[in-house]
C-alpha cells in the first residue's frame, strides 16, 4: 500500500504538472494560433520612402527638417545628416517637407514600392513687405515627446543684439528659460542648477572644454561657420551622455556643393572670412572660416617703446575647415576641424618681467555616414580633441612655466532604424580614451632646473553603448524610452600615496602603465511621455538619470581658463543626477504663438568644491584638497515665443533656487550655490520694418548673484584681518541690461555679384552699472581711530555701440 500510495502521488503531481505545462505552452502559443485563424485576411503592404533633405540653393543638408502626410497625423523628421525614412501603406499621398525659414514642398507620390526621394527646398523668400519667417508648420513643441529641446536657426541668432557687434550662440542660448550666465565676462551656461562643466557641449561631434574667448567675454564659436544650433535641457536622450545637466549639439556647415561662395565681416575689434564652394559640383565640397581680433594692434600705437608695458597685448584666432565626399547615395566622408587660440602677453620693463598665457582648443572628426538600406542609417565618428592652458613667466634669470589640460581620442558608432511607423530607434556605442594634465609646473634659475615628479598626469577609459526608441502609440500618448550603460575606469601610470596627520609621505601603491586603478558604471534610464489633449495643447513629463565621470573644479564663478579639469578617481566619485520635469505645451492662432510651463525638481551626488582655506599648491595632487557633497535644485519656467509676421521674438521666465551642503563646508549647513539666481527673465524682440531695415532688441533682467563677504575687520597684531560672512550669504544687486540693434541691407546692384549689410548696435543702451564685483576700500589710520572701510562696486561696460559691416559674394 505505501508503494501503492507513494506511486500515486507521482502520477499525481505528474498530472498536474503537465496540465501546467500545457496551459503555459498554450497561452504563450495562442498568438501564434490567432494569427493563423486570421491568415486568410489579407494585411496591408507597407513600403519605405527615404531619402535626404537639402537646401537647393547650396546643398547643405538639413537637419531636423520635417516630412507630413496631408490629412494625417504621421511624420518623420530627419536626422543629424539630413536622412528620413518613413513606411506607409500601399497609396497615393500628398507629402508635405517642411522646415525653419524655408518654403514648404508638396509632393504627390504613388507609393507601390520602396522608393528613394531626395527633398530639394527653397529658402523663405521675401514678399512685398513682409517677410517670410517660418514657413514649418510650428507644432513640434507640442507633438514631440521630447521636453525642453530648442533649435535655433543661426539666421535668428544673427540678428540678436551682439557685445561689440560680434554674434555669439553662447550668449543667445543665455536667453533663454533656465539658462542663465555668471554675470558680465562670462561664456559659461549655468542650466537648471548645473555647473558650465555638467554642459556637454559638442562641435560636429567633438567635445569642447573651454567655450570662451577674451577671459569668457566672447565665445569660441564663429557663427559663419555654423549649420544648426540644438539645445536639450530637459529629458536628455540616451545618445546623449557624460554630463548632468544639458547638451549643446553644434553642426558645423558642409560648404556650398553648387558655386563658389565668399562670406565675411568687419567690425570693431575682429574681422572674419568664410570661403565655400564645390570640389566636384553635387558631389564634394568645402568651407574654410577664419577670425581674428586686432586688439593688440590697436592698442600697440598707444604703447611707446620707452614705456614699461611696451611688449604687452592680446589677441585670438579661430580657424574652422570641413570637406565632404559623396561617393554614392549609400556612402558618405566629412572631415572637419577646429583651431583655436587666445594669447595674453604682459610685460613691465621696470621689473624686467615678461608673462605669456596661451590657451585654446584643437578638435579633428572624421565621419562616415552609410545607408545600409531604406531602413538603417549608420554613422561612424573618429574624434580627436585637445585643450590646453599655458602660463609662463620670465624675470631675470628666473623662468616658471604651469600647464594643464585634457585630450581625448574617440570611436563612436551610431544606428538610426525605421522598423516601421511610429517608431524610430536609435543604438550605438562610444569610447573614448582621456589624458588629464591637471596642473603641472616647472622652471629655471640660471643652470638649476626644477621640474618636480608631483604625479598629477591622469589617464583613463570611458564607454557607453545606448538603446532607445521614439515610439508613437496613438494620436495622443508618444514616449521617447532610453536605456545607457556608461563606463569609467582611471587606470596608470599613477600613484597613490599613504601619509601621516602632517601629509608627510609614508608609502606608496604604483600602478604601472595601463593597470586598472578604479573602475566605476552604471545604468542611466531615460523616460519621457507626452499626452495630447488636442491638436494644440500636449502635457509632457520626463524621468532621467545621469553620470558624469569628468569634472571642472573652480574657485570662482566663471569659466576662465585657470580652471582645472580632473577625472573620477579612487578618490573622487562620478557626479550623479536625477532629474524630474512636467510641463504644459500649449499653441495659440495656428502655431503663431508657442507657450509652455515646466516644472523641475534635479538631485545631484558627488558636487566637488575645494576646501576651506584651499590656496593653490602645484605641488600637491590638487584632489587631495577636494572636498564632497550633495545639491539640489527646483523651478519653474515659463516660454512664450512668437514665431510669425513682421514682429517675432519670445520673453522667458524663470523663477528657481539651487542648494549645496557639504559637511566640510559652512558648517555642514545648506547654503546658495554661486550660480542660484531666484528671477531670470529675457525679452527678444525682431521686427522687419521693411526691406531695407530689421531691428532688434533684448532686455535681460536677474537677482544678484550669491557673494560671500567680509562681515567685520579686526586688527591683530597690527595687521587688519577681515571675518567672512557664511558661504554665499549676501547678494550682489540684481542685473539689468538693454541692448538694441538694426541691420541694413542696401539695395543690391545690378553691377555687383555682391551683397552686404551693416549692422548697428548698441551694448547696455541705457549704460547700467551691473557689478562685476566688489571690493572693500580702506582709508585712514587704524591707529589714530581715522581708518573707515567702504564697499565698492566695479562694473566693466557703460553704454557701447558699436558697427559691423557684412557681406557676401
Amino acid at each position: 500500500m505505501p508503494v501503492c500510495n507513494l506511486s500515486g502521488n507521482r502520477i499525481l503531481k505528474y498530472v498536474v504538472t503537465m496540465k501546467i505545462k500545457c496551459f503555459v505552452l498554450l497561452f504563450i502559443l495562442a498568438p501564434f494560433f490567432a494569427a493563423a485563424q486570421a491568415k486568410p485576411v489579407l494585411q496591408p503592404v507597407r513600403y519605405t520612402l527615404s531619402g535626404f533633405i537639402k537646401d537647393s540653393l547650396n546643398g547643405e543638408t538639413l537637419i531636423g527638417a520635417t516630412i507630413s502626410v496631408k490629412g494625417q497625423t504621421k511624420g518623420i523628421s530627419s536626422n543629424l545628416y539630413g536622412f528620413y525614412s518613413i513606411t506607409l501603406t500601399a497609396g497615393d499621398y500628398t507629402l508635405v517637407c517642411s522646415y525653419i525659414g524655408y518654403q514648404p514642398k508638396i509632393i504627390e507620390l504613388k507609393l507601390d514600392r520602396d522608393r528613394q526621394f531626395n527633398f530639394d527646398v527653397l529658402p523663405g523668400i521675401k514678399l512685398s513687405e513682409e517677410v517670410i519667417v517660418s514657413s514649418k508648420k510650428r507644432d513640434a513643441n507640442v507633438k514631440n515627446a521630447q521636453m525642453g529641446k530648442f533649435n535655433l536657426p543661426i539666421e535668428q541668432i544673427k540678428s540678436i543684439p551682439a557685445f561689440l557687434g560680434e554674434v555669439d550662440l553662447l550668449k543667445t542660448i543665455q536667453l533663454l528659460p533656465g539658462v542663465r550666465n555668471a554675470g558680465e565676462g562670462s561664456a559659461g551656461i549655468y542650466v537648471r542648477g548645473g555647473g558650465p562643466d555638467q554642459n556637454l557641449i559638442l562641435l560636429d561631434d567633438a567635445p569642447v572644454y573651454n567655450t570662451g574667448h577674451l577671459f569668457g567675454f566672447f565665445s569660441i564659436f564663429n557663427a559663419d561657420a555654423i549649420k544648426n544650433v540644438t539645445l536639450i535641457k530637459g529629458g536628455m536622450p540616451a545618445q546623449y551622455g557624460g554630463r548632468l545637466s544639458s547638451v549643446l549639439d553644434i553642426s558645423m556647415k558642409e560648404g556650398n556643393n553648387q558655386k563658389l561662395q565668399v562670406d565675411g565681416g568687419i567690425g570693431l575689434i575682429a574681422s572674419r572670412l568664410s570661403i565655400q564652394g564645390p570640389i566636384k559640383k553635387n558631389k564634394a565640397s568645402f568651407i574654410i572660416s577664419a577670425r581674428r581680433t586686432y586688439i593688440d594692434a590697436l592698442v600697440k600705437p598707444f604703447i611707446s617703446k620707452s614705456s614699461q608695458f611696451y611688449g604687452s597685448g592680446y589677441y585670438f584666432y579661430d580657424l574652422n575647415a570641413k570637406m565632404n565626399y559623396k561617393f554614392s547615395e549609400k556612402d558618405r566622408l566629412y572631415a572637419s576641424g577646429y583651431f583655436g587660440r587666445d594669447v595674453f602677453d604682459f610685460a613691465n620693463g621696470h621689473q624686467s618681467l615678461k608673462i605669456n598665457i596661451p590657451w585654446g582648443n584643437a578638435t579633428g572628426t572624421l565621419r562616415w555616414n552609410h545607408v545600409f538600406n531604406n531602413r538603417l542609417f549608420g554613422n561612424t565618428t573618429a574624434v580627436y580633441n585637445d585643450y590646453n592652458f599655458t602660463f609662463k613667466a620670465i624675470q631675470n634669470n628666473f623662468e616658471i612655466k604651469l600647464a594643464s589640460g585634457i585630450r581625448d581620442v574617440s570611436l563612436k558608432q551610431d544606428f538610426d532604424l525605421y522598423p516601421f511607423t511610429g517608431h524610430k530607434i536609435k543604438f550605438g556605442g562610444i569610447y573614448t580614451y582621456h589624458r588629464f594634465t591637471p596642473s603641472v609646473i616647472s622652471g629655471k634659475e640660471d643652470s638649476v632646473v626644477f621640474k618636480p615628479n608631483n604625479a598629477q598626469i591622469k589617464f583613463a577609459h570611458e564607454a557607453a553603448i545606448y538603446i532607445q526608441d521614439d515610439w508613437e502609440i496613438n494620436d495622443r500618448i508618444k514616449i521617447n524610452a532610453g536605456l545607457r550603460y556608461s563606463w569609467f575606469q582611471q587606470v596608470g601610470p599613477y600613484k597613490i600615496y599613504t601619509t601621516d596627520d602632517n601629509g608627510n609621505r609614508l608609502d606608496s601603491t604604483v600602478f604601472e602603465s595601463g593597470k586598472a586603478v578604479h573602475t566605476y558604471g552604471g545604468l542611466e534610464p531615460r523616460f519621457t511621455i507626452r499626452y495630447a489633449i488636442n491638436d494644440e495643447t500636449s502635457i509632457k513629463a520626463s524621468v532621467t538619470r545621469n553620470l558624469q565621470y569628468i569634472h571642472l573644479v573652480s574657485n570662482a564663478g566663471t569659466t576662465l581658463p585657470t580652471d582645472i579639469w580632473v577625472p573620477s578617481t579612487y578618490r573622487v566619485k562620478p557626479q550623479i543626477s536625477w532629474l524630474y520635469a512636467t510641463g504644459l505645451f500649449k499653441n495659440f492662432k495656428d502655431n503663431m504663438y508657442e507657450t509652455s510651463v515646466e516644472l523641475y525638481y534635479k538631485k545631484m551626488q558627488n558636487q566637488i568644491e575645494y576646501s576651506e582655506g584651499y590656496t593653490p599648491n602645484t605641488l600637491e595632487d590638487t584632489e587631495n584638497f577636494f572636498t564632497f557633497g550633495n545639491g539640489w535644485s527646483y523651478g519653474s519656467e515659463l516660454f512664450i515665443n512668437k514665431t510669425k509676421g513682421r514682429l517675432t521674438g519670445w520673453i522667458g521666465y524663470t523663477l528657481s533656487w539651487t542648494w549645496r551642503k557639504f559637511a566640510a563646508l559652512n558648517f555642514g549647513e545648506k547654503y546658495p550655490a554661486k550660480y542660484d539666481r531666484r528671477n531670470d527673465m529675457s525679452i527678444v524682440a525682431m521686427y522687419a520694418l521693411n526691406k531695407k531695415w530689421r531691428l532688434s532688441a533684448t532686455f535681460v533682467y536677474g537677482s544678484g548673484n550669491a557673494a560671500t563677504l567680509p562681515q567685520r575687520f579686526y586688527i591683530i597684531g597690527g595687521i587688519l584681518t577681515q571675518e567672512y560672512s557664511r558661504i554665499n550669504e549676501y547678494r550682489l544687486p540684481s542685473y539689468h541690461r538693454l541692448d538694441l540693434s538694426a541691420i541694413l541691407t542696401p539695395k543690391k546692384s545690378e553691377k555687383h555679384k555682391w551683397k552686404s549689410e551693416w549692422v548697428f548696435s548698441i551694448y547696455n543702451a541705457y549704460s547700467h552699472q551691473n557689478p562685476y564685483f566688489i571690493y572693500f576700500d580702506q582709508t585712514g589710520n587704524p591707529y589714530n581711530g581715522t581708518l573707515q572701510i567702504q564697499a565698492k562696486k566695479v562694473s566693466l561696460f557703460p553704454i557701447i555701440p558699436a558697427v559691423t559691416w557684412n557681406f557676401k559674394f
